[in-house]
């Protein structure tokens, strides 16, 4: 699909990258973007832009901004959060919230913008996720158990959405130079090339995206046993 001329709903847009797929859409044509945060007073004004105020955990509120913008084409579930801590002895309301926002949030968009979707020729549905879908990052257990839950939900919304023609895409990513980022003690990518690789798999057709070089390696170790952390981690 075109990014050119297409209307988007990008979630967790006042950040991070979020903001960053706002100013890639605009560089490359998007008709109209909406930009979706909690307070979207933090999104800057610019043309094309529709700051949007969404909290993607909130049922009610998704169903209402996806009846508000009927014209989206393509859907970016961006929005999420991370709670460095370990498994054990961890706050589990603090994991729930992981899931509420990383996993059922998505959920919750995918749900409201499918019929969305649909009406306007099938569309693409994107999910930002990361290289820790494959494998747990020590001290961030539940942000790593999020992220499998939600490459395995795309896939099912891949397989459940192919009938009425919605692209959906699995974008992959090691650490990022953002503020969530920092709290990844590794060589880091730019939003800007998340961004760019991401919009590249959109107009290709691709329903998967591997971002760096962090995130293949990560994929081709998926057969190895245990020790592979040792490789991965470099201990």
């Amino acid at each position: 699909m075109r990014i050119s001329d297409s209307t988007v709903l990008v979630t967790g847009a006042n950040r991070g990258i979020g903001a960053e797929f706002v100013r890639r859409l605009r560089e490359r044509g998007a008709a109209k973007i909406y930009a979706a945060a909690r307070d979207p007073r933090s999104i800057p004004a610019a043309d094309g832009v529709e700051p949007i105020a969404l909290d993607v955990t909130d049922r009610d509120q998704v169903a209402a901004v996806a009846e508000r913008a009927g014209d989206v084409q393509i859907v970016i579930n961006n929005a999420g959060i991370v709670v460095p801590q370990q498994l054990l002895g961890a706050d589990l309301e603090a994991v729930h919230r992981e899931f509420e926002t990383n996993v059922f949030g998505p959920v919750y968009v995918a749900t409201a913008f499918a019929p969305v979707l649909a009406a306007n020729g099938g569309g693409v549905l994107l999910n930002a996720l990361s290289a820790v879908s494959w494998f747990s990052f020590p001290g961030m257990a539940g942000y790593s158990a999020t992220k499998a839950a939600a490459w395995n939900l795309t896939d099912a919304l891949r397989l459940e959405l192919a009938a009425q023609g919605t692209q959906v895409i699995g974008l992959h990513m090691g650490p990022v130079d953002t503020e969530m980022g920092r709290n990844f003690p590794l060589d880091k990518v730019t939003p800007a090339r998340v961004v760019d690789a991401a919009l590249d798999g959109i107009e290709a057709g691709d329903s998967e995206v591997v971002v760096d070089d962090i995130s293949r390696f990560v994929r081709s170790t998926l057969t190895y046993d245990p020790s592979r952390y040792a490789t991965i981690l470099g201990g």
